[in-house]
């Protein structure tokens, strides 16, 4: 068994199809776009049923929305460093040359081809297990109040139900940003930006993508003592309403 396969828990009857999986168009014709067609109907299909079950009263127009936040490319991204796939998919010279080992469309694109392979190979049940492995803390993570919404709907949102002069707080994950906290003016007024920091990492469950975040965009100037703050503390960025 690989170590790609120890981590995706499954081990294939046919080695020819993981092979042709992690092989890049570049790299010769027996390559993984049609596996990657197969893959992307299989991942849907998983997840869809995932959230049906995770969130019995949402409507359907909300889980197509949190349904293409998770299999869009950047979500796919995640579950290719997740499984160490960096280096493991084959490539013509002349994309090895130009960064094509680490680039986030041939990640994703070949982490649909290995979901395509592994239902070709041992059907529906194995894909969903280990589909379901692979996003079980993305799927748990869901909040369906702001997932898959783009940010300037986000603040919108913030706006109507906190008021102008608000201090938002966002997590950046890597992916789309998710509005952690809002504070209103007053309150802002009395808390240090420590407390309104810890607040939000509490309210996001203490997790970060790490390193020094990207002040700002957030439809306007960031408080300085709020700015300082948050220049120490992963993940994060601030901006007033």
């Amino acid at each position: 068994m690989t170590d790609l396969e120890q981590r995706l828990g499954y081990a294939f009857r046919d080695p020819a199809l993981l092979s042709r999986a992690l092989t890049h168009r570049s790299h010769g014709a027996e390559h993984n776009e049609r596996l990657e067609f197969v893959g992307d109907a299989v991942l849907n299909c998983v997840v869809a049923a995932a959230l049906f079950r995770r969130f019995p009263q949402l409507p359907e127009g909300d889980l197509s929305r949190i349904r293409a936040n998770l299999v869009n490319r950047d979500c796919l991204l995640q579950r290719a460093q997740d499984l160490g796939m960096a280096g493991l998919v084959r490539l013509g010279e002349g994309e090895l040359r130009s960064g094509g080992a680490s680039r986030p469309s041939i990640l994703s694109d070949a982490t649909e081809a290995v979901f395509g392979a592994v239902f070709l190979d041992g059907g529906f049940e194995s894909a969903r297990v280990v589909i379901e492995q692979c996003y079980a803390e993305a799927i748990q993570a869901v909040d369906p109040g702001v997932s898959g919404k783009d940010l300037p709907a986000l603040i919108d949102e913030m706006k109507a139900r906190l008021g102008s002069g608000a201090v938002l707080l966002i997590a950046d994950t890597g992916a789309k940003p998710a509005v952690a906290a809002g504070v209103t003016a007053d309150l802002t007024a009395k808390l240090s930006a420590v407390t309104l920091v810890k607040a939000a990492a509490e309210a996001m469950g203490g997790k970060g993508g790490g390193g020094r975040p990207d002040m700002a965009q957030a439809g306007g100037t960031q408080p300085e003592n709020l700015a300082a703050a948050l220049a120490s503390v992963p993940a994060w960025v601030a901006g007033k309403l």
